[in-house]
C-alpha cells in the first residue's frame, strides 16, 4: 500500500490538493514556508475557510503557501500564522531575511511589517527545551558551518536560521525517531543551501586553512604540503554519502570526538564508526590507487 501524499488534503477534506513549493523560492523563503506549509496539512482546515479569515482570496492563498507570485506582505503571513498556531517571532525573521533576498527593499519590510507590529510578539520565547538544545550544540553547529561558509556573519546566520526553523517545528522535531537527527538535517540544508557548489558538490577548500591540524605546523614546506594534500582529500570528500561526509568533515576538520559526533548527528556510536571506516576506505582507493593496487596480479 502505497503511503498518503503529504500535499493531498486529508481524507474527508474538500478542496484541491496543495501544489509543490516553486522552484523559484529561494532557500530562506522556502525555509519559512515549508514549516508554515505543514502546519496548513496538519490542521484539517481547507484554503476556502483560512482564505475568509486571513482574509486573502483563496486562489492567492493557494500561491502563498506555493512561493508562487508576488512575495507576500508579513501581516498576511502573521495572520495565517496565528490561525495555524505557529510562533511568530522566528517567523517573522525567516520571512525579512527572505523578503530582503527576493530584493524587496527595508523601507518595503519594514511597511509591511508596521501594520501587525503587535502580532509579532505571539510565543515571544522559545520552548525551555528548545533553548536548553541550541545552548547544547551551539558552538559545534558553527564548527560545521565554518566548515562551508567562509564568512562569519553568514556563518552565525546559518545557525541562528536553523534554530529559527526548529522552533518552528519544535513539535515535529519531539515527535521524530530523534530530536537530535531532526536538528542535524535541519542543519545541513540551511548549511549546504548557503554553500557554493561544483557540479552538485559542495565546494569547501577554503576550510583547508583552518584545520586543526595546520595550527601545529610552523615549517613553511610542511605547511604549504599539508595545504595541498588536505584540498585534494576536500574534493574528494565533497563525494562521499552524507553521512559519511559530516562524520569525516567533523573529525578530520575539527579533531572532534566520535561520541560527541553521535550526539551531534542523532547517531548510534556504531554507525558513526562504520561510517568512518568506509569513508576512509573510499578516501585512500580514491587518492592513493596505487597502494591499494599492491599484491596483485596484472
Amino acid at each position: 500500500m502505497m503511503p498518503p501524499d503529504p500535499s493531498q488534503p486529508p481524507a474527508g477534506r474538500p478542496g484541491r490538493k496543495l501544489g509543490p513549493i516553486a522552484a523559484s523560492a529561494g532557500s530562506i523563503h522556502r525555509a519559512w514556508l515549508e514549516p508554515v506549509r505543514e502546519a496548513y496539512l496538519a490542521s484539517g482546515r481547507t484554503l476556502g475557510g483560512l482564505s475568509v479569515e486571513v482574509p486573502l482570496a483563496k486562489s492567492k492563498l493557494s500561491e502563498l503557501l506555493r512561493g508562487t507570485n508576488l512575495y507576500p506582505r508579513w501581516e498576511i503571513v502573521s495572520r495565517l500564522a496565528t490561525l495555524l498556531g505557529l510562533p511568530h517571532v522566528p517567523l517573522h525573521r525567516l520571512w525579512k531575511q527572505a523578503a530582503l533576498e527576493a530584493h524587496k527593499s527595508r523601507e518595503w519590510v519594514d511597511r509591511s511589517t508596521d501594520n501587525a507590529t503587535a502580532l509579532t510578539t505571539t510565543h515571544a520565547a522559545p520552548p525551555i527545551d528548545h533553548r536548553a538544545f541550541c545552548e547544547d550544540v551551539e558552538q559545534d553547529y558553527l564548527l560545521y558551518a565554518q566548515a562551508f561558509i567562509p564568512d562569519d556573519c553568514q556563518c552565525e546566520a546559518a545557525v541562528t536560521d536553523t534554530f529559527d526553523i526548529l522552533w518552528l517545528s519544535w513539535n515535529d522535531a519531539l515527535a521524530s525517531a530523534d530530536t537530535r537527527r531532526f536538528a542535524w538535517e535541519v542543519l545541513r540544508r540551511t548549511v549546504m543551501s548557503r554553500t557554493p557548489h561544483i557540479d552538485g558538490r559542495p565546494c569547501f577548500s577554503q576550510a583547508a586553512f583552518d584545520t586543526v591540524a595546520l595550527t601545529y605546523l610552523t615549517d613553511a614546506e610542511a605547511r604549504t604540503r599539508h595545504l595541498t594534500e588536505t584540498i585534494a582529500l576536500f574534493h574528494v570528500m565533497s563525494q562521499l554519502p552524507a553521512n559519511q561526509f559530516d562524520v569525516m568533515a567533523l573529525r578530520i576538520l575539527w579533531r572532534m570526538p566520535s561520541e560527541r559526533v553521535s550526539e551531534l548527528l542523532g547517531l548510534p556510536p556504531a554507525l558513526v564508526r562504520s561510517n568512518q571506516l568506509h569513508a576512509e576506505h573510499f578516501l585512500k582507493s580514491t587518492l592513493y590507487p596505487s597502494e591499494n593496487d599492491e599484491g596483485t596480479t596484472p
